[in-house]
């Protein structure tokens, strides 16, 4: 009895943890972050991409109404473009003037960024091409929460900037209005340590049903 009654103790104990972590975890900023490999069709459309649910215009190469809630498109026939979701106050990239910035890694992307929502055509020299080294800065309207968030995705491009294009990866901060810095991704101890809280509260659970 004494080893079970200690058993419980300690389950209840790393359960309460767990639920401490856990609420802890919501409240701080946690990166989102996929890895894809999403070519940018050499057309008017393009690629629109719903950057929460994954959502894109493929295939069929379909317009921006067939992705509802799409928040990023680089597109363009004979040159790379961006276009932009509205309302323009909640959408748009990371720029100057009219073109768009290719970011340093670890460049901030946030609330005291200047972004754009122009579609002019983006000059060759501003990217890194027969390279994956190019990083666009964004914000975008989370329609679950109705608020604006940041994020950046990472482009490879050929010899050029309409030949073997592709966003192959792309990134987004989990609280509204926190800033990312481009190129960020999750660190390996936040996923483990909710598994952990999980697993605490697994056994929480299983030590009730035993008791």
């Amino acid at each position: 009895m004494e080893m079970i009654s200690g058993l419980r103790k300690s389950a209840v104990a790393l359960a309460a943890g767990a639920g401490l972590f856990l609420a802890a975890s919501q409240a701080q900023a946690v990166v989102i972050f996929n890895v894809v490999s999403l070519p940018i069709a050499l057309t008017g459309n393009g690629l629109y991409l719903n950057v929460i649910t994954g959502a894109i215009n493929e295939p069929g190469n379909g317009l921006g109404t067939t992705v509802a809630g799409w928040d990023i498109n680089p597109y363009g026939t004979t040159d790379l473009r961006f276009f932009s979701a509205t309302p323009s106050a909640s959408s748009g990239y990371v720029g100057v003037g009219t073109a768009y910035t290719n970011l340093a890694p670890g460049a901030s992307i946030s609330a005291a960024s200047t972004f754009l929502n122009t579609t002019a055509p983006q000059p060759a020299a501003n990217w890194n091409l027969n390279s994956t080294n190019n990083f666009v800065g964004f914000r975008f309207l989370n329609e679950g929460n109705g608020q604006v968030h940041y994020g950046y995705f990472r482009l490879s491009l050929g010899a050029t900037t309409t030949t073997g294009r592709s966003i192959v990866a792309y990134a987004y901060e989990n609280v509204p209005g926190a800033p990312i810095l481009a190129g960020a991704i999750p660190e390996p101890g936040t996923y483990a340590l909710m598994g952990l809280g999980l697993a605490g509260l697994m056994v929480a659970a299983r030590r009730r049903k035993q008791a």
